[in-house]
């Protein structure tokens, strides 16, 4: 019998591309997700899903389902026996969170409470968490490996990452018998070499690709470059950018790791260790695509940073996991 894994926020750009991983390792995902960032496909599963299903011939169970639904959760973990859970599901605009905090406290902390009361209920011990290199603030030094101070963040959405971090954690500590790997990515970019998926936000883009890509397709006019001016060597700001293919066999990695009773320690930098400014993005994506894509400079983002590259030198050693695109081959394979 293959394992069964819940997958919550499934159908999510991220989610989704760690579902193919799961099915081609052997794993048997259940999705829940509430639709707030996938695109309803047949059957009332996401597109995303659908686009699975054709690619791998198989099929997978959906159920569409909130976290913030304790009774709905409970229902699905008595429905299914879980091995483990991977936790994808929660707001995550860097922005969105400056103005909006109570709605990211509420959706991403609560949420994740209801999980974690459900899995203890239930039984289901495991659980990898979709974490974010924005735990850690504002570097105080470059690339930033896992002993760097984390908890300093500069926006409500980076908190609740490490907010739950610390929750899952505690749990582990205080119950035994909890494994939790924390997986903290850096900016994920890029699609399924099929095509058939990748990141197709709903409304206007948060994450630098797939606007970059909007910009040379002609759905939109240009890319606002938010500030020229951080102590950079172009003034834009710089980031390590991983491919979700990348971050998603990294996934598997981790579930691999649970199953070594590892407690709740661990925890893991996914990233390619290489910084690339927005107008470094942007040249690759022009060489990429093969059309000029135009930007303007627009006045800095509130709770953004200048520089943020990982040290991903752990994830290797303990996971047997490095990231294997480059730059160049991760716009040919553009959100």
């Amino acid at each position: 019998m293959a394992q069964k894994v819940l997958v919550t926020g499934g159908g999510g750009y991220i989610g989704s591309h760690c579902v193919v991983e799961l099915i081609q390792a052997g794993y048997t995902p259940v999705v829940i997700d509430n639709f707030s960032n996938a695109i309803r496909g047949e059957g009332g599963s996401p597109e995303s899903l659908c686009r699975v299903e054709r690619l791998l011939h198989t099929r997978i169970e959906f159920r569409e389902l909130d976290l913030l639904d304790r009774a709905g959760l409970d229902a699905i973990f008595k429905e299914h026996q879980f091995s483990a859970v991977m936790h994808f599901a929660g707001l995550k605009a860097v922005g969105e969170s400056v103005q909006k905090p109570l709605k990211y406290y509420r959706v991403n902390l609560t949420g994740t409470i209801n999980l974690l009361e459900a899995m203890q209920a239930h039984g289901v011990l495991n659980i990898v968490f979709s974490s974010s290199a924005t735990v850690y603030g504002d570097p105080q030094r470059l690339p930033i490996d896992e002993d760097h101070p984390a908890g300093g963040c500069t926006n409500p959405y980076g908190k609740t990452k490490y907010f739950i971090e610390e929750m899952i954690q505690d749990q582990c500590r205080a119950e035994k018998g909890w494994n939790a790997v924390l997986l903290r990515y850096f900016n994920p970019i890029g699609a399924h070499q099929s095509g058939q998926i990748g990141e197709d936000p709903q409304g206007i883009p948060n994450n630098l690709l797939p606007y970059v890509a909007q910009v040379a397709i002609g759905r939109r006019e240009h890319l606002n470059v938010f500030g020229n001016d951080y102590d950079t060597p172009d003034g834009t700001g710089v980031r390590d950018y991983i491919h979700v293919v990348d971050l998603a066999k990294g996934h598997i990695a981790a579930l691999k790791k649970l199953q070594e009773k590892c407690g709740s320690k661990v925890v893991y930098n996914l990233g390619t260790g290489t910084g690339y400014s927005v107008l470094e993005m942007v040249k690759a994506m022009e060489k990429a695509s093969g059309k000029e894509i135009q930007y303007q400079i627009a006045p800095r983002r509130e709770g953004d940073i200048a520089s943020c590259y990982a040290d991903p030198s752990l994830a290797e050693k303990e996971l047997g996991w490095r990231a294997s695109f480059g730059l160049d081959k991760m716009c040919e394979c553009g959100g």
